[in-house]
């Protein structure tokens, strides 16, 4: 009964070292995800104006360009992959993962080969031990993300959508990251980058935004040329959004996670602490029923 006790103890005690750390990064979280929305929050006024500017050009021109114009045949398509390098965050890097696996098999069903640019580490560990291969891999980065980090994955896509086919090229290019919704809810998402789609609504303008005046543009020296400087802009703003929001996201699935697993470690403690005392109690019954036991005993022997 006494090992018993001392099991349970060392179990109570492990359980309160766990709660520790498991608090502490709960915490070291929630202080990150407030900088990482302000981050996502300073970036969408750019993003959203560059994003005009090129519906803009690519609606009221006639120009036939390269990112805007979808070709006769796909044959390769790339997907960027946006994860984490820790782990400790739930369900946050499998769901893109898994996510990535089924668009890979709706582009495969297509008759389209498939290349992968990786952005984190566990995306990295994935391939790696699947033995599956990718074009090219950025670690390092995910927890703070910074511009040219993404202007370098930027670049590297563009060249491979702008290479040639028939010298490994890619004729699209899709990106895979987690959206942050609320610090509960961290949505999967699945874009297509490249070829550029525009999409002109009929809708009526909601009421936040049916008096806003919007620019008129005028192309100098031409549209084409305006596109040639627009469009890398574009997409590096998107990638950088993508690592923002995949960031924020990240810290806020790690938040949950140590939040659940604190709650375990109360409830183990608890439990713990309820079967030592039901062993202690037990523990005491029994040196007194042999106490009992021998002086009556002595007192049958006299």
């Amino acid at each position: 009964m006494g090992a018993q006790l001392r099991v349970y103890r060392q179990k109570i005690k492990s359980a309160q070292t766990t709660k520790k750390i498991t608090r502490a990064m709960e915490l070291i979280s929630a202080s990150r995800i407030q900088k990482a929305q302000a981050r996502v929050a300073a970036s969408e006024p750019y993003s959203t104006a560059i994003t005009r500017a090129v519906s803009a050009v690519a609606s009221y021109s006639n120009v036939a360009h390269v990112l805007t114009t979808e070709p006769e045949r796909i044959d390769r398509a790339a997907i960027v992959i946006f994860t984490s390098d820790r782990g400790l965050a739930g369900a946050f890097n499998s769901q893109v993962l898994r996510e990535a696996e089924e668009l890979t098999e709706l582009l495969k069903s297509q008759g389209k080969a498939v290349e992968y640019f990786l952005v984190g580490r566990k995306s990295v560990g994935y391939f790696n031990f699947r033995h599956r291969a990718f074009e090219r891999s950025w670690i390092g980065g995910t927890d703070n993300p910074d511009f040219d980090t993404a202007k370098e994955i930027a670049d590297a896509v563009l060249e491979a959508f702008l290479r040639d086919a028939a010298d490994g090229g890619v004729d699209e290019i899709h990106i895979v990251y987690n959206r942050f919704v609320s610090r509960i809810t961290q949505v999967p998402v699945v874009t297509r980058l490249l070829p550029l789609e525009v999409v002109e609504s009929d809708e009526a303008p909601e009421a936040s935004t049916k008096h806003e005046v919007f620019p008129l543009y005028e192309f100098e020296p031409d549209a084409e040329t305006v596109l040639d400087g627009l469009l890398p802009v574009y997409i590096e703003s998107r990638i950088y959004n993508a690592m923002l929001q995949s960031s924020a996201a990240k810290h806020a699935a790690t938040q949950k996670a140590m939040k659940s697993a604190s709650d375990n470690a109360d409830k183990l403690i608890t439990d713990y602490t309820r079967l030592a005392n039901n062993a202690r109690q037990s523990e005491i019954t029994q040196q007194i029923s042999e106490i009992v036991g021998g002086a009556d005993a002595l007192s049958s022997a006299k």
